[in-house]
């Protein structure tokens, strides 16, 4: 496992800032279908009143998500203006490229990601 160098850091810093925008480009929309489901009896069948809470509660789901996705994506961004970022927070050694690559909110290496679900 090595550290990422300088080119591969920017890399990775444009992809989470576009994920971070995207992010919160879908909250607007998110936000208006995890709104309150109007129950008008007068309006609306009992089955589309449910298919509403249903959509609704899904809705919720995904905006928790993405906001807890959010949260990664920002605290990733300060690891790299800290000089933080590639480095397992349980063991300090560098996480290897290919797997920030994949995902750059990762705070551990493979191994210590494994023993953490072990446990």
């Amino acid at each position: 496992m090595t550290a990422p160098d300088a080119n591969p850091l920017e890399a990775l810093r444009t992809q989470l800032e576009r994920r971070g925008e995207e992010l919160d480009r879908l909250g607007a929309t998110a936000d208006a279908a995890a709104a309150t489901v109007e129950l008008d009896q007068t309006r609306v069948g009992r089955l589309s009143r449910m298919d509403a809470l249903q959509a609704q509660a899904l809705a919720q789901a995904t905006r928790e998500r993405q906001l807890v996705e959010r949260q990664r994506i920002r605290a990733a961004l300060r690891r790299l203006e800290n000089g933080e970022f590639g480095r397992c927070e349980a063991c300090d050694e560098p996480i290897a490229t290919a797997r920030l690559t994949a995902d750059p909110t990762h705070t551990l290496c493979i191994g210590c990601a494994s023993a953490a679900e072990r446990r």
